[in-house]
C-alpha cells in the first residue's frame, strides 16, 4: 500500500507514471490488492491529471494480460473495431452500433467491445441484447460471430470476456476514467485497425499515441462537437466539428478537423439524435432506421460514422464515397440483413434470437 501510496501522490501533484508503473497500479486496482479508497483515488487522480500515452498503454497492458479472454477469429481482410469510450455531453441513440452494422454490411469484419450503458440512456450491450443478439456470450461464440457474419461483440462488463475486475469497477463509477479508455482497448480479438470516439478533445491525440505504441496500424481517434461548439460527443459529429488524430500504415499520425460537409452532408441537429426513454421503443426505431425507411438525421449520422471504417478498409475511396455507399447499403436492406446474420451467428439459441428480431421487425415496419 506504501508504495501504491507514494505513486498516488506523485499523481496528485500532477507527475506522470511510466508504462510500467501504470500497468503495475492497474493490475493492482484490477486484482483488488488496494483499498476501495486508493482505487478511487488513483482514477480520479489520473484523469484529473490527464492520462499520457505510457499511462493509457500500462493500463490497457494490465486490462488485456491480466483480465481479457483472448480470441483469434480468422477474417478475410484486417479486423475492425468501432467504439466510444462513453461519458460525453451529448445524449443520443446508439450511433456506433448501427455504424458498425454498416460497415460489416459493406464487406468490413467488425469485433466489437462494447458495454452496457453507464451515463447514457441506452449502451450497445442494452440495446443488442434487446435485438435479439445473446451478449452474456462466451467468447468463443463472438469469434464463431465474426467469422460467420462478419461482425460480434464483446461485452465489456461480462466475466466471461473480463473475469477479473474490469465489470466490477466500470459498474461503480459514473464519471468518465482513463479506465474506460483503456478498458475499451482490451478487446478480446485485438483488431488493429478502426475508429475510436473519445470524450474530450485532449485525449484525441494522446489515444492515438497510444493505440499505436500497443500496435494499431490504422485508426482515427475522433472527438466531436454539438452545434453549440461546446458540448461533445464520442462520435464524428454530424451537427458541428470534429478533432481527429489519425494513424496511418507507416507509423504517422496526422491531426485535422472534419465537418458534416466534408462528407457530402448537410449538418443534423443533435436534437433530433435523441434516444427514446423506452429501450423496447428504442430498438423499434433502430430498426427503422437501419431498414432505410427514415431517410433522414439518424440515416445522415449513421453514414458519416460508417464512413470512414469503410475508407480505412479500401472499400471507399474517400469520405463522401464512403458517406454514400453507406447510405445505400441502409437504404438497399442489406444492413437489416447483417443485423439478422448477427442475431443468428451470435446465440446458442439462433431460432430465439431471430424470432424476438423478427416481432421487432414487424413493429418498425408500422412506423410511420
Amino acid at each position: 500500500m506504501a508504495d501504491f501510496g507514494s505513486k498516488l501522490n506523485r499523481l496528485i501533484a500532477g507527475g506522470s507514471l511510466t508504462r510500467e508503473e501504470a500497468r503495475e497500479m492497474f493490475s493492482a486496482v484490477l486484482s483488488n490488492e488496494q483499498t476501495d479508497a486508493h482505487q478511487g483515488a488513483f482514477l480520479a487522480a489520473i484523469t484529473a491529471k490527464g492520462p499520457t500515452p505510457d499511462e493509457i498503454a500500462g493500463g490497457w497492458e494490465a486490462i488485456y494480460e491480466l483480465d481479457t479472454v483472448k480470441v483469434s477469429p480468422e477474417v478475410s481482410g484486417d479486423l475492425f473495431e468501432n467504439c466510444g469510450t462513453g461519458m460525453d455531453a451529448v445524449d443520443t441513440f446508439n450511433i456506433s452500433t448501427a455504424a458498425s452494422i454498416v460497415a460489416a454490411a459493406g464487406g468490413v469484419p467488425m469485433a466489437k467491445h462494447g458495454a452496457r450503458a453507464i451515463t447514457s440512456r441506452c449502451g450497445t450491450v442494452d440495446i443488442l441484447e434487446v435485438l435479439g443478439v445473446e451478449v452474456e456470450a462466451d467468447p468463443l461464440i463472438v469469434k464463431r460471430s465474426i467469422e460467420r457474419a462478419g461482425i460480434g461483440i464483446f461485452n465489456g462488463m461480462s466475466p466471461w470476456v473480463h473475469p477479473v475486475g474490469l465489470g466490477r469497477i466500470l459498474s461503480k463509477i459514473r464519471f468518465g476514467t482513463i479506465l474506460n479508455i483503456a478498458g475499451s482497448l482490451a478487446n478480446p480479438a485485438m483488431p488493429r485497425c478502426g475508429v475510436r470516439g473519445v470524450y474530450s478533445k485532449d485525449l484525441v491525440v494522446p489515444i492515438a499515441e497510444a493505440m499505436k505504441n500497443i500496435g494499431y496500424s490504422r485508426a482515427m481517434v475522433v472527438f466531436g462537437l454539438a452545434s453549440d461548439g461546446q458540448r461533445g460527443m464520442d462520435e464524428v459529429s454530424p451537427s458541428g466539428k470534429t478533432f481527429v488524430a489519425e494513424i496511418f500504415e507507416d507509423g504517422r499520425i496526422e491531426t485535422f478537423e472534419l465537418s458534416p460537409q466534408d462528407f457530402g452532408a448537410e449538418p443534423v441537429d443533435e436534437r433530433l439524435l435523441l434516444p427514446r426513454k423506452d429501450i423496447f421503443q428504442e430498438a423499434v426505431e433502430f430498426l427503422w432506421v437501419l431498414s432505410g425507411a427514415e431517410k433522414g438525421p439518424k440515416e445522415t449520422t449513421i453514414s458519416i460514422n460508417a464512413a470512414p471504417i469503410l475508407m480505412m478498409a479500401g472499400k471507399a475511396g474517400s469520405l463522401s464515397e464512403g458517406f454514400s455507399i453507406s447510405r445505400e447499403i441502409i437504404r438497399s436492406g442489406k444492413a437489416l440483413e447483417k443485423l439478422g446474420g448477427w442475431v443468428s451467428a451470435q446465440n446458442s439459441d439462433p431460432l430465439a434470437g431471430a424470432e424476438r428480431l423478427e416481432l421487432l421487425v414487424e413493429r418498425a415496419a408500422s412506423v410511420s
